[in-house]
């Protein structure tokens, strides 16, 4: 029997082709997880288009569908509490259970020097990368304590674990992001509740590929020039894949991660942390 059959996990931010999130999806729907998969209602680009995440997410319902899974897509802003509580009670009208969160949607807002910033930007950040883990939390953890137990798994970054010049507020929101993982893991850990951080360092989405190849174009050399350049403090010389994201999820939602609650799984290739 898959390891994760009768339990159901939610995971925000899946829309995008190549992104952590929808691979997140397909690996825990191979393990006989029932998934539901959220995104905001707004547009993403994709080689200069933009296209509709309901879209994207409603062909990935389909592939999980297609596949002998089962598979819900929902919109989802997750700054919103009433969106949020909308989600998880469908979930539950839905399959009955609420074992996972994934909580990996994220916001870039405020990239830029420390002193360019805007209040603005930092509220922004504030409200995706931490506010967004914190109220998704509090909707599905009483669902958790009834079923007597429940994985939450929160998607950092190194941004949680270092710091960089130019992603204050990422960072800083990251960095709170590891102590709202420690927090849950000790006061619902007697509830049979883990949490945890999975932090993954340079991986090869479509936002990751989009960039090699634009500063390629402005200094004028080849993207494997950029890729050597970017990757030169990385052990393993190359970025990773949102598959191997998806692995360390995984293993944290399934029976061997059952005694594992409140660390930071780096998925980096050997990335430093920085300051």
């Amino acid at each position: 029997m898959p390891e994760l059959s009768g339990k159901t996990a939610l995971i925000t931010g899946a829309s995008a082709p190549n992104g952590i999130g929808r691979a997140i999806a397909l690996k825990l729907s191979t393990q006989g997880a029932a998934v539901i998969v959220t995104d905001v209602a707004l547009g993403l680009e994709l080689d200069g288009q933009t296209v509709p995440r309901m879209a994207l997410l409603q062909e990935l319902v389909a592939q999980i569908r297609e596949a002998g899974g089962r598979a819900m897509g929902l919109p989802l802003d997750v700054t919103s509490e009433q969106q949020i509580r909308v989600v998880v009670a469908a979930a539950i009208k839905e399959f009955g259970t609420l074992d996972v969160l994934v909580n990996n949607a994220g916001s870039l807002a405020g990239s830029d020097k420390f002193l360019s910033t805007t209040p603005e930007q930092w509220r922004s950040s504030f409200g995706v990368n931490l506010l967004g883990p914190m109220m998704m939390a509090q909707a599905v953890i009483p669902y958790m304590q009834q079923a007597d137990g429940g994985r939450i798994i929160n998607i950092g970054s190194t941004g949680s674990l270092g710091g960089e010049p130019g992603f204050g507020a990422y960072t800083a929101m990251k960095h709170g992001l590891v102590g709202l993982t420690k927090t849950l893991a000790a006061e619902f850990g007697p509830d049979g509740i883990l949490c945890n951080t999975v932090c993954p360092g340079y991986i090869a989405t479509d936002m990751h590929m989009a960039a090699n190849d634009r500063l390629a174009a402005e200094q004028g050399v080849s993207v494997d020039q950029i890729k050597r350049q970017r990757y030169a403090d990385v052990a393993l010389r190359d970025a990773g894949l949102p598959e191997d994201v998806a692995e360390a999820v995984a293993y944290l939602a399934g029976s061997a991660g059952k005694y594992v609650t409140g660390i930071n799984l780096p998925v980096t290739g050997g990335v430093p942390f920085g300051i």
